[in-house]
């Protein structure tokens, strides 16, 4: 029955085996911030900023998770959904000495940002490099 059963898989079904979950901590208080700084200590953050009403954010968003093949072990990866969180994105910002884009991955180790992406040049896999 093995050989068989890939036959009477529809498309999404095999499309969903395909899919890697991203294991995304979501930014939602700001006392996240300070915890953000004491993990970058012993493993690199990043914060992935977007905007739940644009486009390009989606598009980016999407092609960020199909490349994104790391474990919560290596990095850790947390999402902001800036417009409901517009204190926290802007604290973020603050805190961490970034011109505010949307959308944004910011990478966070020993509580201070080593790099930042937006639009277009944000890539999964660059974030190899800060393991």
């Amino acid at each position: 029955m093995g050989l068989f059963s890939k036959f009477n898989k529809t498309q999404r079904d095999i499309a969903k085996e395909e899919i890697v979950e991203v294991p995304w901590h979501v930014l939602s208080e700001m006392q996240q911030l300070d915890e953000i700084a004491e993990i970058s200590k012993t493993t690199p953050v990043a914060i992935f900023k977007h905007s739940t009403r644009c486009g390009i954010s989606r598009m980016v968003l999407r092609n960020f998770e199909s490349g994104y093949n790391l474990s919560d072990d290596q990095i850790k990866l947390y999402f902001l959904d800036l417009l409901s969180h517009r204190d926290i994105s802007d604290e973020v910002g603050y805190r961490f000495q970034v011109i505010h884009q949307s959308p944004q991955l910011i990478v966070v180790k020993n509580g201070v940002a080593v790099a930042n992406a937006s639009h277009h040049s944000i890539r999964a896999g660059d974030l190899e490099k800060f393991i």
